[in-house]
């Protein structure tokens, strides 16, 4: 049984650029676009990875911390647009190698414009 709505994993099967969110060691938010992350269907975490990706900020925040947030959305092209959007938070893993990757665990998913 997954966390997500079949309407959040219909969404998420959609090409759209993220933001991921992690906490740096001094407890400075950082927050940076990603386009490669994908819904891990086996194991229902959002996977991240990206050019170099184990020499960022972001992949080290990971590591330090074992936190991170993403959050996938885009307007809908209706009239007047409409905002829709999943923000998942949870326990994340930085997993090194070819190609490194964020594993974001979701304890925490909230969906808005997807759902009605």
């Amino acid at each position: 049984m997954s966390v997500f709505t079949d309407a959040q994993v219909a969404f998420l099967a959609g090409r759209r650029l993220a933001r991921l969110a992690t906490v740096g060691r001094d407890g400075t938010p950082h927050v940076t676009p990603v386009g490669m992350w994908s819904h891990n269907t086996e194991r229902d975490t959002i996977d991240v990875t990206g050019r170099a990706f184990a020499t960022t900020k972001k992949f080290r925040d990971v590591a330090a911390t074992g936190r991170a947030a993403i959050v996938i959305d885009d307007l809908a092209s209706t009239d007047p647009w409409q905002p829709r959007g999943v923000e998942v938070r949870g326990r994340a893993e930085a997993a090194p190698g070819e190609p490194a990757f964020v594993r974001i665990h979701p304890d925490r998913v909230i969906s808005w414009g997807i759902d009605e």
